[in-house]
Parts: C-alpha cells; structure tokens; sequence
C-alpha cells in the first residue's frame, strides 16, 4: 500500500466526524442563528443548502475534468477513480440543486420551473451531461476503453460549469443574485451563515470523496484479483 492510501485510511475518520460537527453547526445556523426573510420567509432558508450544493457539484465536476486530464498524461488509473468518485458525489449534489431550487421556486416565483431562466436550463443541462459520464462507463466495453472514453467525456462536459456560474452575469435572468460585483445583498447574519454553509459542505464533500474513492480503489483491486492480475 502507498504512503498516500495509508495516509488516507488514517485521516478518513477524523475528516467524517469534522465533517459531522460542521454540519450539525450548519444546521444550527440555517435554522436558528440567521433571520427569517422578510418577503419570502422560511423558505429563504433552501439558499443555505442549494447554493453549498451548487458549490459542490462545481468542485467535484472540476476534479472529474483534473481526472480526465491526468488520467489521458499519466494512464495512472488512480485518476480514473479519483474522476468517476466526483462525478457520483457531483451528480447526487446536483440533483440537491435541482430539487432545492424548485422548491424555493414554487412559492416565490410561482411555478416550479422556469425554462427561460439560463441558470435553471444550464443546470439541468449539467446533470444529463454528468448522467451520461456514467452511462459511459456503464455501457463501454474494456477498462482502458472505459477509462478513456469517460476522461474525454468528463473534459468536454466540464465546459458546462462556467456556463451554469456566469449564466447570470452573461445573460438576463430572474434568478437571484445575492452576490455580485456590488458586493454582498443580505444582512450579516445571512451572510456569515451561507459562507459557513459553503465550507461546511465543501468538508463534507472531502469526507465523501475519500470513502468513495478508497471504494473504488478497493471494488477495482477485488475485480483485478478475480481476474487474475494478481
């Protein structure tokens, strides 16, 4: 086992219960610490996890392409693992997007999709993209084969995500902005508990990455052994 796999195995632990307690105070703060909106009220409240979410699915779509990219210089398959394990969490936390904003949505805008909004169609368009990353793998015949093809794919299907995040600097749009160029929109105890919700997710997306990726490496070492490579 590599000085990094074992280093891995040893922090798994410690990073899952940090994670834990920062989303208990997550929790905390989504609930009980920030204030209730004025015009829309509770509901406000799905921002403290749609937008985490959203900064998830970003981080772990960009490790899929570092992945793809890595993978494609270096034929190193701990890449690939590393590219198909934030995919999965990528596409699960998309999916939160997704859910969470028409939700939010129904109430304040009416309706629960919006299909000239290009946030909400540039969105959804990244889930299908990152859908059919893992149709890929499931479907492709031969690893190497496999593992190609998904790098490609994972490169190309990442020009989406500044797509989805300049959507609505570049075009018109109702989806609302709370940070822009202009600054930060909101009371400070909304402010403090999004940027807390950010970095709480972020480590917890750590902790899932680690336990997927140790997975992976482990599902494709067993695969290896039954197939004779050992």
């Amino acid at each position: 086992m590599s000085k990094f796999m074992k280093f891995l195995h040893v922090i798994k632990l410690p990073v899952a219960l940090l994670a834990t307690a920062a989303l208990l105070i997550q929790f905390y703060l989504s609930f009980f610490y920030a204030p209730t909106e004025r015009f829309m009220g509770h509901i406000q409240r799905i921002m403290y996890f749609h937008v985490p979410s959203a900064f998830v699915a970003f981080a772990a779509f960009f490790l899929v392409f570092i992945g793809g990219v890595l993978y494609l210089y270096t034929k190193n398959k701990k890449w690939d693992y590393l590219a198909v394990s934030a995919a999965e969490i990528g596409v699960i936390f998309t999916t939160i997007v997704l859910i969470t904003g028409s939700l939010w949505a129904r109430p304040v805008w009416n309706a629960w999709w919006v299909w000239e909004d290009p946030r909400l169609v540039t969105s959804l368009i990244l889930w299908f993209i990152y859908i059919a990353y893992l149709l890929i793998r499931a479907s492709v015949k031969g690893d190497e084969r496999i593992r190609r093809f998904a790098a490609i794919f994972g490169i190309i299907g990442f020009l989406d995500v500044p797509l989805v995040y300049f959507s609505v600097k570049w075009w018109r749009t109702i989806h609302p902005k709370v940070i822009d160029e202009q600054g930060v929109h909101m009371p400070a105890e909304m402010a403090q508990t999004l940027f807390y919700s950010i970095f709480a997710f972020q480590l917890f997306f750590v902790a899932l990455l680690i336990y997927r990726f140790l997975l992976e490496v482990q599902k494709n070492r067993v695969r290896e052994l039954k197939a004779g490579q050992y």
